[in-house]
């Protein structure tokens, strides 16, 4: 077992002009123990790459998110994230998670898919009659899930608009300045204080309704901010993260002709080869969310001293040749893929079963719908973003 004060190498290691793996989590992966590793800003950490360590680290109450509001966390922007429900351990956490859970239950999920599979239609429609190229980013793959959540929290149409800028911004990794993620992170905690004021005068059937049913109906269980603050996170990870997997998703098919082919096919495979990609495509530009020991533990063959932060890179996890066949091989048929696509353990991702079905309805409907589909033009891919995936796609058919 060791603890060695090697020097801390930088991260994140994956680019973002580009969906691979980076190199170095491989060769990391495959040496002895943890790496130490520095990001831009925050205090070093040790790097979590191999399946079995991932699981630990996030499944085990011995981590702690919360141990990071006293921590300088490391992270890849000045400014410092009010993680809100993301930065919570239990009962806190529990207290949070439990209230909005029943909005994304297997049940209350596919009761929404009719609605995503005719806003599908809708939307390939429109492509349709545009004709070649269009933006898949801004005319199919960011309307879909901006349309179900906005629906489940009650967001005007009119208003939806508007929070793409904040949601940029509050994935942003290094163009903003602390004033200016501060500034940001305030007006859009300005703009939710407002509609949850709308919806306590006028209450609706939504998500946002039932919060503040919640809240006003027993206080200790949500304060205000809390409650503002968990609307602006479903809000902001309820897109952002599946509008970047369609057109990463179909960049991968498309690199992947075999696949594709034995997809269109057998469409009724498409809920398994959603689990592939989502294994197979790591999203972020690298890992985040730092786990902090509340006791020496060894990790991965590493002593890790209490109060040391870890950093789990589920996309290197998902590659580990220890938990899964040939992990650098697409393989849609894949059994029993326990991937960590939406985390593992108490955090894992509350939308993860919406996701999916968005993911399954958008990627089926697509590539039936056009035989032929291929990327027309250059793909402008974000930078300085969480996570990873085309701004812009032209494509054709």
């Amino acid at each position: 077992m060791t603890n060695t004060g090697t020097t801390a190498v930088a991260y994140p290691f994956n680019t973002a002009d580009g969906l691979q793996l980076a190199e170095e989590y491989e060769r990391v992966r495959d040496r002895p123990g943890l790496l130490r590793v520095q990001m831009p800003y925050g205090e070093p950490a040790w790097l979590v790459t191999r399946y079995a360590d991932a699981r630990l680290v996030l499944g085990d109450a011995r981590f702690s998110r919360a141990a990071g509001a006293t921590h300088d966390e490391p992270r890849q922007s000045e400014g410092r994230t009010d993680s809100g429900i993301l930065g919570m351990d239990p009962p806190d956490h529990t207290r949070l998670r439990s209230l909005v859970a029943k909005a994304f239950t297997v049940r209350q999920v596919e009761r929404l898919r009719p609605q995503v599979r005719a806003l599908t239609a809708a939307l390939l429609d429109e492509l349709e009659a545009a004709g070649p190229p269009v933006d898949l980013v801004d005319r199919y793959a960011l309307p879909i899930p901006v349309a179900v959540i906005c629906r489940l929290l009650g967001v005007p149409v009119a208003d939806r608009p508007l929070f793409r800028v904040w949601s940029d911004a509050a994935l942003s990794t290094s163009s903003l300045t602390a004033e200016e993620f501060d500034a940001n992170r305030e007006e859009l905690r300005s703009y939710m204080a407002e509609l949850i004021h709308l919806h306590r005068r006028d209450p609706q059937d939504d998500l946002m309704s039932a919060l503040i049913e919640a809240r006003d109906g027993d206080g200790d269980r949500l304060s205000e901010l809390e409650l503002i603050d968990l609307c602006v996170a479903v809000l902001v990870a309820g897109h952002e993260t599946t509008a970047s997997q369609i057109p990463n998703f179909v960049l991968t098919l498309l690199d992947h002709p075999d696949q594709l082919t034995l997809l269109r096919q057998n469409p009724a495979l498409i809920a398994q080869a959603v689990e592939e990609l989502l294994r197979f495509v790591p999203l972020g530009s690298g890992a985040g969310q730092a786990r902090y020991a509340t006791e020496d533990i060894e990790v991965g063959g590493t002593l890790v001293k209490a109060g040391d932060p870890l950093l789990v890179a589920t996309g290197a996890a998902n590659r580990d040749a220890l938990r899964f066949t040939a992990p650098g091989v697409l393989d849609i048929q894949r059994p029993s893929n326990q991937h960590l696509g939406f985390g593992h353990g108490v955090h894992h991702c509350l939308g993860a079963q919406l996701a999916r079905m968005e993911l399954q309805e958008a990627l089926g409907a697509l590539i039936l719908r056009f035989p032929g589909l291929k990327v027309v033009g250059d793909v402008t891919w974000k930078t300085q973003m969480l996570v990873r995936g085309p701004r812009v796609m032209p494509i054709g058919w």
